[in-house]
Parts: structure tokens; C-alpha cells; sequence
């Protein structure tokens, strides 16, 4: 009997082929396909449900239901089993709907008949589309070969949901790829930028996910597997010997490569009337469904390589490569599923912006585009599904919000706010040469941070009175092995002869947390931010700490050097590193090498734990570093990466200026220079209050510069100590509210 169901897949599939080609609306399209699944596989009821927002499931279209309940009848993801298949991405398959577990009855659709119940979830490529749902009174549970072909059919569903199949008048769809989309994401790096959409990895559409000649499909399959396989033996035979982790993956890849399992399915699917690309495809969605599933970290990471393994064969199947023949357009805002450093910075400064479906916000790629100076996103959830080469497209990293394809008002309205912006610009610039001195004649120290030469012509451009921050990490980051000591050196020399009398801070390697090696063997830590990182790393592998620290002296040639090691935490750290500094000024000088005619050695204050440190610990240190990103985090125990708990906590927090305070106060007492360095240095009204309460230097990205330097040159500093204090005694929890008045009265 469960063979006369499913007699025939390839004509299953034949006969929706045959429906997709008939011109005719969304609704119809729909009710033509319900009819279809349940006439060939002999079931009573069959019923596609679609998400109509981000939460919410529709039922669109039915055979054997209460045609009244189309299009009425909704649930929240989660909600009944139609909703836990949307939600887990599962099959469900019960002979006994009405007594499973989480089952909700609507009597507005008549299902109470029905005992059997197989939901199967649309999905492509880990987007969810919808549920689709079979019926029937018989009390049983549905056959392997049953759940297959209905699987098969939610595959086929979701292509053409990609392809437009249903926009249509009846159909609770609005038209992908033509109407406007908002995305509200994250913001990692500030600014604006409008422009038109480059897809870093263009998404491969499957055409024609039939096939009309199932020995072709196979002859094709097993063409295009050939090359991938000859494509991963030609990366191993060019990989370095020596770089272990790289060899891994690509074993790894080779290992996929000629996975008999992962063939069998592919040729089964074909077998039964998928065109090749689109049985490729079919596991490449199973694969990305495990992926939200599996807690391990290295079996996800398996599943990544899976699904990147899977793209090249799509990519050769489809010839839609890399090279689609599409230009860049002018002004390129970059879409990508996440990228790494080294892609980002071939791009370089042509981007106009970048917008990521994943990202950190102190990833390395973020690094890169602060130092680019490129308006960032991350979080935009499904961007890459929704985009298309050349779609326009507005990004505000200011709000971390993005508006793809915009109607006529929001792209007059975001015109309108660049236009203020760039005005903002031009006033920056008639002050970029004049001191940041107050209106009560404070002069304020005002840095910018770096972390590549791209950055070093921003210095003068910006007004910046040196490099309070030079982040050296990002030459380790972007390479695939450990950069050697005179490229090192050559490049730390080019950035001291670049800055000319400017001073230079170079913060030595700080990786670990958010920033791993590519080269170095992953540890999986449960709180990476709080874990094996910076100085901690440094410490315990001190052959790379004192390569970096010869690299240093070497290129100061004799001129006057500064460095500060990060995340210190306690003394005996600073310690122990300073003693590496001085065996390796001693090595260059025993060599005959020149030494720095000065040499200042600091620390980052980046933990709580530091700032209680002994007193010795002030007298021995050159100069303190408040590193605000970090040290907020800790304080707050609020991790910066959750954006359920960052935004709740406010740097003009009472609690978090006191302890400001008392640092300043230590450093006051031992005469120890104390800078902040941080995105909060960077934002013109927290900046003006950490100058209120007594800093003098302060350290941020280049662009930040000008406004900053505008609000304190028009800020009587004494005026604002005083609005804090009194907001400060009043018990207020942040004295944010008052400042704000206040600016909005003198300002």
C-alpha cells in the first residue's frame, strides 16, 4: 500500500514542474500543489503553511481542511506541531496528533478527524519559509519512503518560493527581491553610507530543481564532484607543509569529498527526480539545519566545512562562480555572511560600507573596517538571501539599521541626514589645526587609534595629536602563518617614520577572545573574553612576546619607543613582561644593535583588578591605558557582544565615573601619565564628561577626532564637573539626563 502512495516520485515532481509552467496566480499555484501532494500519495489532508513575518505561520492553502480557515488560521512559531516544526526545523511524525505533546487543536479548520499528522519544514539553506503538512485518519505513523517524498516536495516548495512561484494576489507573500526590507542589527562601526549591493559570495539560485533526465543529472553530478576533488588535492598539494591546521581542514574537505554517505544521498535524491544542483542543494540544507543544533564546537565547525564544500560543488554545477560576470558597482556596500580580515582589506577603501548576517563587534574584520573607516552592520539576519547584485541599498551604522531597496521617503529622508552630516564635517575641519582647549582653558591630549599603515595618513587629516593606540595583532590576524621578525620590524619602522614627531603607542599582541590565529590551534574555552588571551598568552608563550619586542627595537633605530602590554590584571604580569622588554634590549644591545634613545613601558587597565593593584605597581609603570571596551564589560559583568545586556549599562553610570575617579585619583598621587582609550573616547558627550572628572588624554578612532574636539572646545569643563556632581549626590543612577540638559542649554 505505501508503495502505491508513492509509486512514482519523478512523477510527483513531474506533475508540480508541470504546475509551476502553467501561468497562473500565487493562490492558485498553491491549491493546485495541496491537491496534487494528497491525490498521489492517497492522503486525506495536505496543507501548506508559510511564515507571513518572522513569528508568524499562515496557513495559505489546503486540501481536505476548511477551505475557510485559509488564510484566517495563524499561529506563532513554536505554537501547535505545525509550530514546533517551524521552530526546530524537525520532522514530526505521529500516528496520534491530538495526544502529542504540544498539540493545539483549531476547530475553525475541521482537522479533529484526522489522527495521523507528518510536518515537514521549508526551509532553504537554513531561512525558513514555512511548514509543509500531511493528514489523515488512519492512525499511523508515515513511512520512510512517505517522510522522503514529503521531504523532497518541502525542498522543491522552498525553490520556488526563492524563484517567485507564489507572489500572487491570493497569496500571503509579499514579492522577494522587489519590495523595500528593513534590517535592524547591530551597529560595529559608526557612519552612514548609501550605494548598491555587492554580494561577497554571490547566493547560487537553482534554477530548475527537476530533472528530465535523472542519467544525466547523475553524469553531471559525478563531473562536477571530479573537479571538486581535483580542486581540494590541488589546495593540499599547495598548502605548506608546516601549517598543520590548514592541512586539517583541507583533509578535512578531501574527506567530504569522497564521502561515499554523502554521494548516496545526493544520487537518491536525483534518483527520485531532483536536477543535481538541487539534491546538492537539499543537504547543504540538512547540513545548515544541524549546524543551529549541535553544541560541540568541533563537529559544528565540521558542518561549516561541509556547507562551504557543498557551495564549490553548487558553484561548479551551476557555473555560478565567484566571477558572475557581474561589475562592482561604484559604490559598493559589501553583503556577506561573515568575512575575514585578510578579504576585507583586498576590498580596501572602495567599499562604501559592509553589512554581515553574523560578525562581532570585536572581530577582526570589525577591526579592519574602523580602520577603513567603513560604516559597519552585524546581525542583519538573512541580508544575503534578500540581496541581489545592484539592489540599492542605505546603511546607517550609527542606528545599526539597514534599508534595502527604500522607498522614495526613507531614501529623501537618510539623503537629508548624510547632507547634515557632511556639513557637521566641513566645521570639523576649520578646527582640525586648533588646540582642544576648553572654555575654561583646559588643552586636552586627543589621539587616534590604528592598527594598519592605511590608517597612518589619517594622522594629520584628522587633527590627531599622535597614535594613542597601534594595534600590532592585525599583522598576525590577517596572515595564513606567524608573520616573521623583519617583516615585523620593517613594518612597525614604517609606521614610526610615517607618524613622524608624532608619538606612537604600539600595544603589543593581543589575541585570544574574539581574535584567533588562523594558525594557531583553537582552545575552546566556555568564556573565551575571560580566558587564555593578550598578556596571558604572551606570558606563556614567551618566544613570540620577544620576537615582537626585538621587532620594536629594531625599528626604532635609536628613536624614542612606546608600548604597552594589554589586559594586565595584576602586578607580578606587568612584572614579568617588563623583564621580557629589558632581556631584549639587552640582546639587541650585546648584537650592537641600536637601542631607543627612550623608552616608556605601560600597561592597559582593561580589569577591575588592576586598578586595586600595590602601589609599586604605579612607581613602576610609565603610563596607564584605560582600555573603556573591555573594562566596562568586566565592571558591568556585561558581556559587549550581548546586545541583551550591553545597551543597559551607561558609561556616565554613577558607579562607573566614581571608579573612573579613584583611577585618576592613583595615578594623580603616583604622577603615572593615564590616557582612556575606547569607543566611548570617541563619542563627544561621554568624551566631554571624562574630561569633566579629570583625564587629559584621550585616545579613538581618526573620524571621532573632530567631534570630539568640537564639543570640548565649546564646554566649560568646570561648569560640567560641577552638573555631574550634583546629579552624582542626588542618587541618581547615571547622570546622563542632567548632562544632556545642560549641553543642550550652553551648547
Amino acid at each position: 500500500m505505501t508503495r502505491d502512495r508513492i509509486t512514482d516520485s519523478r512523477k510527483l515532481l513531474g506533475r508540480l514542474r508541470d504546475i509551476m509552467a502553467v501561468d497562473a496566480g500565487g493562490q492558485t499555484r498553491l491549491d493546485q500543489i495541496t491537491g496534487l501532494i494528497a491525490e498521489e500519495m492517497l492522503i486525506e489532508v495536505c496543507s501548506i503553511y508559510l511564515f507571513r513575518d518572522a513569528d508568524t505561520l499562515e496557513l495559505c492553502s489546503t486540501e481536505g481542511l476548511n477551505k475557510e480557515a485559509v488564510h484566517h488560521t495563524r499561529m506563532r512559531m513554536g505554537e501547535g506541531l505545525v509550530g514546533l516544526v517551524a521552530r526546530k526545523g524537525h520532522v514530526i511524525n505521529t500516528d496520534d496528533a491530538p495526544s502529542t505533546k504540544g498539540f493545539r487543536y483549531m476547530p475553525e479548520t475541521g482537522e479533529e478527524a484526522y489522527s495521523s499528522f507528518l510536518g515537514v519544514p521549508i526551509q532553504r539553506l537554513g531561512e525558513k519559509l514555512g511548514v509543509l503538512v500531511v493528514q489523515s485518519r488512519e492512525a499511523r505513523k508515515y513511512s520512510e519512503d512517505e517522510v522522503y517524498a514529503v521531504e523532497v516536495v518541502a525542498m522543491v516548495l522552498a525553490e520556488m518560493a526563492e524563484l517567485g512561484a507564489f507572489i500572487g494576489e491570493g497569496a500571503a507573500m509579499s514579492a522577494r527581491h522587489q519590495q523595500p526590507v528593513l534590517f535592524r542589527g547591530s551597529t560595529a562601526q559608526e557612519g552612514t553610507a548609501r550605494g548598491h549591493v555587492w554580494l561577497h559570495e554571490p547566493r547560487v539560485v537553482v534554477t530548475n530543481p527537476f530533472a528530465e533526465d535523472p542519467t544525466r543529472e547523475l553524469e553531471r553530478l559525478n563531473e562536477a564532484v571530479d573537479e571538486l576533488r581535483v580542486g581540494v588535492d590541488r589546495m593540499l598539494s599547495h598548502a605548506r607543509s608546516g601549517d598543520k591546521e590548514q592541512l586539517e581542514v583541507l583533509e578535512t574537505y578531501r574527506m567530504f569529498a569522497n564521502s561515499k554517505g554523502w554521494m548516496r544521498r545526493i544520487e537518491a535524491d536525483i534518483g527520485r527526480g531532483l536536477s543535481a544542483e538541487a539534491a546538492v542543494e537539499k543537504e547543504q540544507s540538512t547540513a545548515r539545519s544541524r549546524m543551529g543544533q549541535v553544541a560541540d564546537a568541533y563537529l559544528r565547525d565540521r558542518l561549516h566545512d561541509l556547507d562551504d564544500l557543498s557551495n564549490r560543488l553548487l558553484r561548479i554545477l551551476t557555473g555560478q562562480g565567484g566571477q558572475t560576470g557581474a561589475e562592482m558597482p561604484p559604490d559598493p556596500i559589501l553583503i556577506a555572511r561573515n568575512i575575514g580580515p585578510a578579504e576585507l582589506l583586498d576590498y580596501g577603501r572602495s567599499l562604501k560600507g559592509i553589512v554581515l548576517e553574523e560578525g562581532a563587534v570585536g572581530s577582526h574584520a570589525t577591526i579592519v573596517a574602523r580602520a577603513l573607516a567603513i560604516p559597519l552592520v552585524i546581525h542583519a539576519g538573512n541580508i544575503t538571501t534578500e540581496a541581489l547584485n545592484g539592489d540599492p541599498i542605505l546603511v546607517d551604522g550609527d542606528q545599526g539599521i539597514v534599508h534595502l531597496r527604500p522607498d522614495d521617503t526613507v531614501f529623501a529622508a537618510f539623503k537629508d541626514k548624510m547632507a547634515m552630516q557632511a556639513k557637521a564635517q566641513e566645521r570639523y575641519t576649520s578646527i582640525r589645526d586648533k588646540p582642544a582647549t576648553t572654555l575654561c582653558g583646559k588643552t586636552l591630549s586627543l589621539n587616534m587609534n590604528a592598527g594598519l599603515m592605511a590608517d597612518l595618513p589619517s594622522l594629520a587629516g584628522s587633527g590627531a595629536d599622535g597614535v594613542g593606540l597601534f594595534r600590532t595583532e592585525l599583522q598576525f590576524l590577517i596572515r595564513s602563518q606567524m608573520p616573521r621578525r623583519g617583516e615585523l620590524s620593517e613594518l612597525y619602522a614604517r609606521v614610526i617614520d610615517a607618524a613622524a614627531d608624532k608619538p606612537v603607542i604600539f600595544r603589543t599582541l593581543d589575541i585570544g577572545s574574539d581574535k584567533v590565529l588562523p594558525y594557531m590551534k583553537p582552545t575552546d574555552e566556555p568564556n573565551p573574553a575571560m580566558g587564555w588571551r593578550a598578556i596571558r598568552v604572551g606570558l606563556d608563550k614567551p618566544g613570540v612576546m620577544r620576537m615582537q619586542l626585538q621587532a620594536l627595537i629594531r625599528a626604532a633605530a635609536g628613536r624614542p619607543l612606546s608600548i604597552m602590554f594589554p589586559f594586565v590584571a595584576q602586578r607580578d604580569e606587568f612584572t614579568m613582561a617588563r623583564a621580557e622588554m629589558d632581556k631584549a634590549l639587552e640582546r639587541e644591545r650585546v648584537l650592537g644593535n641600536p637601542t631607543p634613545s627612550t623608552l616608556k613601558v605601560g600597561a592597559m587597565l582593561e580589569t577591575p583588578s588592576l586598578a586595586f593593584s600595590p602601589e609599586q605597581f604605579y612607581q613602576e609603570v610609565d603610563f596607564l591605558s584605560i582600555g573603556g571596551n573591555d573594562l566596562k564589560q568586566f565592571f558591568f559583568a556585561a558581556d559587549r557582544e550581548n546586545e541583551r545586556v550591553r545597551r543597559r549599562y551607561d558609561t556616565l553610570n554613577v558607579s562607573f565615573l566614581t571608579f573612573i575617579e579613584q583611577i585618576i585619583a592613583r595615578c594623580a598621587a603616583s604622577n603615572t601619565p593615564l590616557s582612556f582609550c575606547g569607543e566611548d573616547a570617541g563619542r563627544p558627550v561621554e568624551a566631554a564628561c571624562l574630561a569633566a572628572i579629570g583625564l587629559r588624554n584621550l585616545s579613538m578612532r581618526p573620524a571621532s577626532i573632530g567631534p570630539v574636539k568640537s564639543i570640548l572646545r565649546r564646554t566649560d569643563l568646570d561648569e560640567l564637573a560641577g552638573v555631574i556632581a550634583r546629579a552624582s549626590a542626588s542618587g541618581t543612577q547615571s547622570v546622563r539626563a542632567d548632562v544632556m540638559d545642560y549641553l543642550r542649554e550652553k551648547l
